[in-house]
């Protein structure tokens, strides 16, 4: 929960800014939104442009579904005078009145909402006692965020930004809901550009940063993996002296960021320069994974429910944090296993007994490869439904074609879906020796579900994995239910 008088605070620092209006104290909203389908009562929606729509279209609808207020660019109000619901009170932030009362929606008007909302987040969290955890890299930052908020609730009063909220415009809302219950704040890094980080840094303030790997994942826009380095590198060159960079050890390009921050450095991984070593690692297919944790000395047993043995390095990170937060075992261990650890990666049941492994989240490269590791350990046929992998650049070609060799070394059948993946995975599957009558394409994914749905048996493994803009997750729902009589008629198309 936060005040009017809270964003009146971000404001403090603007030249010109008024003094916050009395009473503004008590005009409380319960969170920000930044989409009118989010907004319950007692939120304040902000108002952003959009690629597709600009949110103040929405103004009206967010009202109606009992928002607080709304916080809107100034120009836009003046123009929509008129149309501006009657009920609410208009609040020029420029030009506040001496004192406010108000039980009506309030109508906040501002240069730059998004700004706005910016200064505000900044200045609730110079106000917050909590310790802020930032985590970064190409892959798994939401896995990490995920397993180091479980890690750290099991001791600390933990905030987290929900879903993927990383980036400008969506962590800030996370930051507004720091209050005096919360002792560390596990916020996730996204990036879109060189300079996003070290913006993210500057309103969050970390003194604990964690980057998971450096890859190929925004090589279209970044250009090179040198810049895609530096850009995630902001985030431990903004730690202070007194903070902790958390990096893994086994990535070169993370690996050498410990050249470049103030911060004290901790690595973790598998080689044995890490200060938080796993050794002995098991994996038990869908049972999960077993390893053992080295630090100063102690050996210590961890057991996970997660896929893969890439859930060693999430699991290493998270530790690490627990660690330099002064937890100890039982504790960490407690919250590793905690039924709250979100996961992308999970088997779920289909038809006729066949087992599916989700991971249609999102692909780069480096998570699908992880990804076919686990179908790799399952025992039974393996089938791999692959798409596209977007965002990859210069890497676009190689990066598919990698993918392609290592479905031809592990699955008994693949199916391809999606100009990319057929341009390059299968091609690549089949020139590494993988029988033609084992690749299949389908052009979408309606296509994928009508293909395989009549080959399903119980003793299938279905790997599903391709880029958020493939949607893959309709493929999942697909293959848990039988086809529906108009669907049969269109024919799968």
């Amino acid at each position: 929960m936060f005040t009017l008088a809270d964003i009146f605070g971000g404001l403090a620092a603007q030249v010109g800014a008024r003094a916050a209006p009395a009473g503004s104290h008590l005009v409380a909203f319960a969170e920000a939104v930044i989409d009118s389908r989010l907004a319950t009562p007692g939120a304040l929606f902000i108002a952003l442009p959009g690629e597709r729509v600009d949110g103040h279209a929405f103004v009206a609808a967010a009202l109606d579904a009992g928002a607080r207020g709304a916080l809107v660019r100034r120009e836009w109000a003046l123009q929509q005078a008129e149309r501006l619901p009657a009920k609410a009170l208009l609040l020029d932030m420029a030009q506040p009145p001496a004192s406010i009362d108000a039980q009506a929606p309030v109508l906040l008007l501002t240069d730059d909402p998004l700004v706005a909302l910016q200064r505000a987040a900044r200045a609730k969290r110079l106000r917050a006692r909590a310790t802020v955890i930032g985590i970064t890299g190409s892959v798994g930052k939401t896995s990490t965020k995920e397993l180091t908020a479980a890690v750290l609730h099991s001791r600390f009063g933990t905030l987290k930004n929900p879903r993927s909220y990383n980036n400008e415009a969506t962590m800030p809302l996370s930051l507004l809901q720091l209050s005096a219950d919360h002792d560390v704040a596990v916020l996730e890094m996204g990036m879109w550009a060189t300079g996003e980080i070290a913006l993210l840094c500057d309103l969050a303030r970390p003194s604990l940063g964690v980057v998971t790997n450096v890859g190929p994942s925004h090589l279209e826009r970044l250009g090179s993996l040198e810049a895609i380095q530096r850009a995630k590198g902001e985030l431990p060159r903004a730690l202070p002296p007194t903070g902790t960079a958390i990096l893994n050890v086994d990535d070169p390009r993370v690996r050498a960021m410990a050249d470049e921050t103030p911060a004290a450095v901790f690595f973790y991984g598998l080689d044995e320069a890490a200060d938080l070593k796993a050794e002995s690692i098991q994996s038990r297919g869908l049972a999960g994974i077993a390893f053992t944790a080295r630090h100063c000395g102690e050996r210590v047993p961890v057991e996970l429910p997660l896929l893969g043995r890439h859930s060693v390095y999430t699991a290493l990170a998270a530790l690490s944090v627990g660690l330099r937060l002064g937890m100890d075992w039982e504790a960490m261990l407690a919250g590793l296993n905690s039924a709250e650890i979100g996961q992308r990666l999970v088997a779920r049941p289909g038809l006729h007994g066949a087992r599916i492994i989700d991971d249609s989240y999102n692909a780069a490269p480096a998570s699908v490869l992880a990804a076919l590791d686990v179908l790799a350990e399952l025992d039974g046929r393996r089938i791999a439904v692959l798409g596209d992998m977007l965002e990859l650049g210069s890497f676009e070609e190689a990066g598919h074609r990698q993918v392609g060799r290592r479905a031809a070394a592990v699955a008994d059948l693949l199916v391809v879906c999606g100009p990319r993946a057929r341009a390059w995975i299968g091609p690549e599957a089949l020139a590494a020796g993988m029988r033609p009558a084992a690749v299949l394409e389908a052009e979408e994914n309606a296509a994928v579900a009508a293909l395989l749905r009549p080959l399903l048996g119980s003793d299938d493994y279905v790997l599903i994995k391709g880029s958020r803009g493939q949607a893959m997750e309709s493929i999942v729902t697909a293959l848990q239910r039988p086809p529906d009589p108009e669907e049969l008629t269109r024919g799968g198309s």
